[in-house]
């Protein structure tokens, strides 16, 4: 079975694409943000986790109705980045135990492929355990157009400082093995969605052979290893590239900013040789 990880950042319309492979091509989409919705219910281990860790932190976390308030304690998090990793730390294994046994479910339902819906695919390291991993992307612009239409309490400021603090979109495609560009309306994302279904989809015999243990499992820890590789050592590489060039680029900055230092005097100094001329 080939699992698809399906990731893309805020407002760039990552659900619609799932939404679309599901109802088109029938294929099961597992939501991670549904899970986190799950386990956050009343009686989950990890809601009482959460409830213990920020009930004192976070005003009016548990409402009335005992559920809790998503909304007060997600602005919250933003606003204290530093508890972030106390909440991910609560919330993110419950989330990766429900992926991976819906995982294996539609494996034992025979499906031949299944769609992994991870905002943080990247971030989470799950997308090692994709054989494919699909981007969906669109300019600052247009996604910020967006956010502010689908979230009408947001301010331009705030909605700009929300997709900073998610993974650059030039980060995001690098690391995808497939991009979906949604700048323009939904006929034209679908046509892009439907084509790249035709690249990805696995050719019938390779189906069969998945549903053969010994092959299925090569062909995991093969899809694992190869993307732990670009994980690791590539994404190593990348960044040293990048860290030189950002040196590069600052070095330049200083070189450029001492050559004009050096061609122009300062303002005090030519009103000087002006004065004694």
């Amino acid at each position: 079975m080939l699992v698809i990880g399906l990731t893309g950042g805020i407002a760039c319309g990552k659900s619609t694409v799932s939404r679309r492979l599901h109802e088109r091509y029938r294929i099961p989409v597992i939501d991670a943000d549904a899970i986190a919705r799950e386990i956050m219910r009343p009686g989950e281990r990890a809601y009482q986790k959460v409830v213990e860790r920020f009930q004192q932190r976070v005003p009016q976390l548990v409402q009335a109705n005992g559920e809790l308030n998503r909304a007060a304690l997600g602005a919250w998090i933003f606003q204290h980045a530093e508890e972030r990793k106390a909440l991910n730390a609560i919330t993110h294994p419950e989330i990766r135990k429900r992926i991976f046994f819906r995982v294996v479910e539609c494996y034992m339902r025979m499906h031949p492929m299944c769609v992994l819906d991870i905002p943080l695919l990247f971030e989470t390291g799950l997308d090692v355990f994709c054989g494919v991993t699909v981007s969906v992307v669109c300019d600052q612009k247009v996604q910020i157009e967006r956010l502010l239409l689908r979230n009408a309490e947001l301010t331009r400021e705030e909605a700009e400082a929300r997709i900073r603090a998610q993974m650059s979109m030039e980060e995001r495609i690098e690391l995808s093995d497939y991009v979906i560009p949604n700048n323009d309306n939904y006929e034209v994302l679908f046509d892009t969605v439907d084509q790249a279904v035709t690249y990805i989809k696995p050719y019938l015999l390779t189906v069969i052979l998945h549903y053969f243990l010994p092959f299925g499992i090569v062909s995991a820890l093969a899809v694992v290893l190869s993307k732990y590789y670009k994980k690791t050592v590539a994404g190593t590489s990348r960044r040293k590239r990048r860290k030189a060039k950002e040196l590069a680029a600052k070095k330049l900055a200083a070189e450029q900013k001492a050559a004009l230092k050096v061609s122009r005097p300062p303002l005090y100094k030519r009103l000087l040789s002006r004065k004694a001329d």
